[in-house]
């Protein structure tokens, strides 16, 4: 059957506009002023922005870290990405050294197929370089569709690669047309910090941000971006948490480098004092990298507003306080990385950035979707509404009220980072290629309906 959404503000990256939307099938196939279609079915979006089904290009679910394993899996991860607004996640396929990179990918896909509610696909990790990997790259992009690369440069002695591994990994990247990404963090350097702090007796969670300070970040963004252009090849910063790095990109974007960075939510609005809550509760606020002071939250805005930031991912990374994050109740290095953040990214960029007036519209949906969408070859498929695209879709309430709270998120996880939190603007009914998944706030999609995406090779936008 047909549907038809009524009497909405449509936004999309570059125009607002109020117009009906027919959908037949998984896509739309009209936008006009005014649709009449018998039998259609109807879902009014009256006082409602009409907006694109939000990217996230960062997620980590049903992940192996630290001796446990992520509390959110591909189902109940992309379930709660659906009430938050997301219709499309790319998520972080981990590899081993020694082992195939198909395995990986096998393994990821067993992971996600069967369960994930919402499209998704995978970005891989490079571990290591060599003539294996170099040899499997090409089918790994060209055949299964995973057109970016991601390395860590932190996590001494679990993920973290040499400058040569880098390098070579973006060279081959451009040869490939893949993206590479970088977690930038100086691992060398915070392996020293931490060493000295364990030994001085410093093990509470506030620790983790003192042990990875901004220098760290900054550095390790400067030496990416260097090898980048040395090796005239692309590279997107992961999860840019404060001013410094932010001003690296900025400064390399100027020069004309092919360089583009995110964010996250809990940058934009958390900071490092959350960490030193008594009673192990900054342990909830534990990732990496690290929040950071306050000053740094109006840069990140600004970078966000001036296109020097173009995404914001959620790095969504669930451990479960109790029984997880306790693992680290004597020593900070032992608490797991992460947080629930999946489901509340596209309402706190609302709410924080248009509703205060920190970013506009068009900023918003370029930030929460259709930026996301080109750079990882999904475009105009996925992050917009237009006429051929999937007809992924939020009806978003801008007036609705609420507050963020464990007790009625849908995350699978005993807390939320946000617990208190005011916000303006809610997803009220949202559609995944076609099919309402989330109607008036109520969950009507089936587990296992996601479609893997295969992506299209890098291209500059």
């Amino acid at each position: 059957m047909a549907k038809v959404i009524k009497g909405g503000t449509v936004v999309t990256a570059s125009d607002i506009y109020e117009a009906d939307i027919l959908i037949e099938g998984e896509k739309v196939v009209s936008i006009a002023e005014n649709i009449d279609v018998p039998d259609a079915e109807i879902i009014d979006a009256k006082g409602c922005y009409v907006f694109p089904g939000g990217v996230d290009p960062h997620t980590h679910l049903d992940m192996p870290f630290g001796g446990t394993t992520t509390a959110d899996d591909f189902e109940t991860g992309t379930r709660a990405a659906a009430f938050g607004g997301t219709t499309t996640i790319v998520d972080f396929c981990l590899t081993q050294k020694g082992k195939p990179l198909k395995e990986a990918v096998s393994t990821w896909h067993k992971k996600a197929a069967g369960n994930a509610i919402i499209d998704y696909s995978f970005h891989l990790m490079i571990s290591e370089m060599n003539d294996n990997v170099l040899n499997e790259l090409p089918a790994v992009v060209q055949e299964e569709g995973i057109t970016s690369l991601k390395l860590f440069m932190a996590y001494k002695n679990v993920f973290q690669v040499d400058d040569g591994t880098l390098f070579q990994t973006l060279t081959k990247a451009k040869e490939l047309g893949a993206l590479v990404q970088v977690h930038a963090e100086n691992g060398d350097v915070i392996d020293f910090l931490t060493k000295k702090a364990l030994q001085e007796g410093n093990t509470s969670p506030y620790y983790h941000a003192v042990t990875r300070p901004p220098e760290a970040e900054a550095e390790a963004t400067g030496r990416a971006i260097a090898m980048a252009a040395l090796a005239d090849a692309p590279i997107y910063v992961v999860h840019v948490s404060c001013a410094a790095a932010a001003n690296k990109i900025k400064e390399a974007r100027a020069l004309g480098f092919k360089v583009w960075g995110e964010t996250c939510p809990q940058y934009l609005v958390l900071d490092v004092t959350a960490l030193e809550k008594p009673e192990f509760e900054g342990a909830k606020y534990v990732w990496s990298p690290p929040l950071r002071e306050k000053c740094n939250q109006e840069e990140l805005w600004a970078a966000l507003r001036n296109g020097s930031l173009q995404t914001v991912g959620s790095d969504q990374c669930s451990f479960n306080f109790e029984g997880q994050k306790d693992l680290g109740k004597d020593d900070f290095t032992k608490i797991p990385n992460g947080g629930p953040l999946i489901e509340d990214r596209f309402s706190i960029l609302y709410s924080e950035g248009v509703h205060k007036g920190k970013i506009g519209l068009n900023t918003f949906v370029n930030a929460v979707s259709t930026n996301a969408a080109k750079l990882f070859g999904l475009f105009p498929k996925k992050g917009t509404i237009a006429v051929g695209s999937d007809a992924d879709i939020v009806v978003f309430d801008p007036k609705a009220e609420r507050t963020l709270s464990a007790a009625t998120h849908h995350m699978n996880v005993d807390y939320n980072p946000f617990e208190g939190m005011k916000v303006t603007g809610e997803p009220v009914t949202v559609l995944s290629r076609g099919e309402v998944i989330v109607q008036d706030k109520q969950f009507r999609g089936q587990k296992g309906r996601g479609h893997y995406l295969k992506r299209q090779l890098f291209q500059q936008y």
